[in-house]
């Protein structure tokens, strides 16, 4: 009579545990720090948004200036007043751009930002262009 195999020896689970074990080993510190890269991401999104509306801004202001027509230029001098050249002024939550002088029009200034409960390994910077100013 000839038997037949049902299910699994001792050595073939253990094997299978095993190589579970070292996956999970390998995978799991991958997953584990993704809450700073997150924050990182979203430090240098709102950085590059804010570079972004300075140089539109200083577009709008360069033009607004040589067409005399009153176009939406909003005075940034600082670092801190690029705020309120984003779309609708509205700056995110829990953020704070920081900058050492002011600068005439034209100029540019390093600005760094900070994110309230988070401290990057390297600062996030952004160039601001100072517009609407003398």
């Amino acid at each position: 009579m000839k038997q037949v195999q049902r299910g699994f020896t001792l050595i073939e689970l253990v094997m299978v545990i095993v190589i579970l074990g070292v996956l999970a080993a390998v995978a799991i510190p991958k997953f584990v720090d993704l809450k700073s890269d997150a924050q990182l991401a979203s430090m240098q999104g709102v950085a590059g948004a804010a570079a972004s509306a300075s140089a539109i801004n200083y577009g709008g202001c360069s033009i607004a200036s040589a067409a005399s027509q009153p176009l939406k230029c909003k005075v940034v001098a600082s670092c801190d007043s690029i705020k309120q050249a984003l779309s609708g002024g509205v700056w995110p939550t829990g953020y704070s751009v920081t900058g050492t002088g002011s600068a005439v029009n034209g100029t540019s200034m390093t600005c760094t930002l900070a994110l309230s409960g988070y401290t990057p390994s390297t600062p996030v910077t952004f160039e601001v262009i100072a517009a609407g100013n003398p």
